[in-house]
């Protein structure tokens, strides 16, 4: 299956060239201005030590993305995902996580409003 082009990298002045929204320098730029100004304070306490210690775990166990694996295509796992967000009542149970790809997680996100939608919810990763 052929790649699709790289386009610009959507950080303002940027000339990068990447397959993503940002560039790799200006991803972590992002995420981070977003940890800071965009996630809700309630939704950062819940990310603490305990929460990279699962997470680590089950990427360990879980590295390819478990929704492209459903259709046969093996890609690395990059975000392991709440299935219900720990804001509606999830919990970090491994029954409620879910290793995801960087695309198959912003589907997910984006089909319910989070992040780049609708700041309120505060998204859960």
């Amino acid at each position: 299956m052929p790649y699709k082009p790289k386009r610009p990298c959507a950080y303002p002045g940027c000339p990068n060239l990447t397959d993503r929204r940002f560039c790799q320098e200006h991803e972590k730029k992002e995420n981070a201005r977003y940890e800071k100004y965009d996630r809700a304070p309630a939704v950062r306490r819940r990310y603490g030590r305990a929460w990279k210690r699962i997470r680590d775990s089950y990427a360990k166990e879980h590295p390819l993305c478990e929704k492209c694996l459903e259709q046969g295509k093996l890609v690395p796992i990059e975000e392991v995902h709440h299935i219900v967000p720990l804001a509606e009542g999830g919990t970090h149970a491994r029954s409620n996580l879910i290793a995801l790809c960087k695309s198959c997680h912003a589907q997910i996100h984006a089909g319910r409003g989070d992040r780049w939608h609708n700041h309120q919810h505060g998204g859960a990763v």
